[in-house]
């Protein structure tokens, strides 16, 4: 009797004390139509943003899908390891593991040592960046049959593209943060501020382009007090982004005279013209620039499409500028990088859900073919180019998905 009390009295104290033991907890049932994601950590010098948050990582391992995410893989944005592993993914030590799940997904376009990790017949979701691939990509994604997204022509619902205008808004707004710094003394500019105060001339804002990118400049140029003029060629943009900005801001056609009146007054000059069927347009020609303000400041936002002004050359973000005819060049192709957290999360919100979708529809290729939207984002399928606009500029054979689709289901 003795005993048993005193069994009873461990058992109270054990309890009280956190010793006993505790029920385990259960773990998230998978589904048969679990996706098994990997994130590798992005190995250009000019990539910091991660494709998925620690918060998007938690709610689609809740869903039941596996995610495994490379070490290091969203430092560069300010995620660390715990933040993942905290969050349910399973960190990998190697870009091979993470490479080898049923799909990849990632931010910059996958090097052809990246395209050797991919097993056959795979999915990987990433960007496109069409203007810095040659046709031999495309020949490796199809020599293993990878099926390939590319993040930039997935539209929505409506007909718009998510994560063209996420990273334009972040790009048009930068694009006006870094003109700033430009023009001061201590990077050897004009020495003026970007805006306007009393007394004093407001600066000249020339944009290129009415779309996404060239609203948001404006809308940053306009709150500093700069004076905004606006060129493109569709007369709708032109009165979309006038009503969208509410305020009287001079707007033209691309009138190759007028525009090159424009440009000799001209502080700062965005480009934000984007390339159309695959091909870039050379906006802003070499004689326009010769003639352009001493220690003007052009930032070519499309230069990863080829750009629109006759002068860029590609440059880096250790390394972003370069003087041409006395005009400073601003030709970094991956703007949204200076403020990685941010775009990441841009990024995340916006792929989360897609990503959620495809596990309720039964998968990435499920997903596909019963939302069209997301099939406009497939550019290789099963060893074949799907997308006419690059099958036209690297003189490739295309294939129809929509026809595919249609023997699918025969």
């Amino acid at each position: 009797m003795a005993k048993e009390i005193s069994r009873k009295g461990f058992e109270v104290l054990a309890r009280k004390s956190g010793l006993y033991p505790q029920e385990e907890l259960l773990a998230v049932e998978k589904r048969n139509n679990s996706l098994q994601i990997g994130v590798p950590k992005e190995i250009s010098l000019q990539e910091r943003r991660v494709p998925l948050t620690p918060g998007a990582v938690a709610l689609l391992t809740n869903n039941g899908h596996e995610i495994l995410v490379e070490s290091g893989a969203g430092k560069s944005a300010n995620f660390n390891d715990n933040e993942y592993s905290d969050a349910g993914a399973k960190i990998v030590y190697s870009a091979k593991e993470a490479f080898e799940a049923q799909l990849v997904v990632k931010i910059e376009p996958p090097t052809k040592k990246e395209i050797e990790y991919l097993k056959p017949g795979k999915f990987i979701i990433s960007a496109l960046q069409i203007g810095q691939l040659d046709k031999a990509y495309f020949e490796a994604l199809n020599d293993k049959k990878i099926n390939a997204i590319g993040v930039e022509l997935v539209e929505d619902k409506v007909g718009g593209m998510p994560i063209v205008r996420a990273m334009s808004e972040i790009a048009g707004i930068s694009a006006i943060h870094i003109a700033t710094e430009l023009l001061n003394n201590l990077n050897k500019g004009k020495g003026i501020i970007l805006g306007g105060i009393t007394g004093v001339r407001p600066t000249k804002v020339v944009i290129l382009g009415a779309g996404t990118v060239g609203e948001y400049a404006a809308r940053a140029a306009l709150g500093l007090g700069a004076t905004i003029e606006i060129y493109d060629n569709q007369l709708y943009k032109l009165r979309r982004i006038k009503h969208a900005l509410g305020q009287p801001v001079h707007t033209s056609t691309l009138d190759t005279v007028m525009l090159s009146e424009s440009l000799m007054e001209a502080d700062v000059v965005i480009g934000a013209i984007r390339a159309e069927k695959g091909r870039n347009r050379c906006i802003i020609t070499e004689e326009m620039v010769m003639n352009m303000q001493k220690d003007a400041v052009i930032i070519d936002v499309t230069i990863d499409q080829g750009g629109c002004v006759e002068t860029s050359e590609v440059t880096t973000h250790d390394d972003p500028t370069f003087r041409k005819f006395d005009v400073i060049h601003y030709c970094v192709p991956n703007i949204a990088s200076r403020v990685s957290r941010t775009a990441s999360t841009a990024v995340s919100n916006i792929l989360t859900p897609m990503l959620l979708q495809a596990g309720e529809v039964g998968g990435i290729e499920e997903m596909i073919f019963t939302h069209s939207w997301f099939m406009k984002g497939v550019y290789t399928y099963k060893g074949g180019l799907t997308n006419m606009h690059i099958a036209k500029k690297f003189n490739l054979k295309y294939k129809e998905l929509s026809l595919l689709m249609a023997a699918r289901f025969q």
